[in-house]
């Protein structure tokens, strides 16, 4: 299984579109998860016209992304738990550090958080942090990202894309 993992699309307006070098990236994908700041639900449209999406929604979201995605959710493919958070809410100095306790209380194998735009895959502990950047608003980034986790009999691995 290949589960699509993006997040900060910032999208505002039918006029703008997610990037083709995503789009095509996530053809493979069974599954596809959005760590919040959509923007507008279009996002949301147009994802799911390549795969299942679940998601959360980030401090740049409205009522209406709020309401349909709420704020944190954990998603279970093939027995992996993968936790969902935008990561700009709770205590912590960092934004890895917020996501990772948002699930303190029932950690998952993997929080996937956004927030930053800064691509992260790091080990803390039992959980797998991972932040796939930016598609579409790279900031300081040199490079657009997103990433992919791939599941096979009760593992999973991790890895980024970029482009330009």
């Amino acid at each position: 299984m290949i589960i699509g993992i993006v997040s900060d699309t910032h999208l505002t307006g039918r006029s703008r579109k997610l990037p083709p070098d995503l789009i095509e990236g996530l053809r493979r994908a069974d599954a596809i998860l959005h760590a919040g700041d959509w923007m507008t639900l279009d996002v949301y449209e147009e994802l799911s016209r390549i795969a299942p999406v679940q998601g959360v929604a980030g401090n740049g979201d409205g009522e209406e992304i709020i309401r349909h995605f709420g704020m944190k959710r954990v998603a279970v493919y093939e027995g992996i738990r993968i936790g969902i958070v935008h990561g700009h809410e709770g205590p912590g100095r960092t934004t890895p550090e917020r996501a990772r306790r948002a699930f303190l209380e029932d950690p998952p194998d993997i929080v996937v958080f956004g927030h930053s735009h800064i691509p992260l895959k790091e080990q803390a502990g039992c959980v797998l942090l991972f932040n796939p950047g930016s598609p579409t608003d790279k900031r300081r980034q040199p490079l657009y990202s997103y990433g992919l986790i791939h599941i096979r009999d009760g593992e999973f691995t991790a890895e980024h894309h970029f482009f330009s």
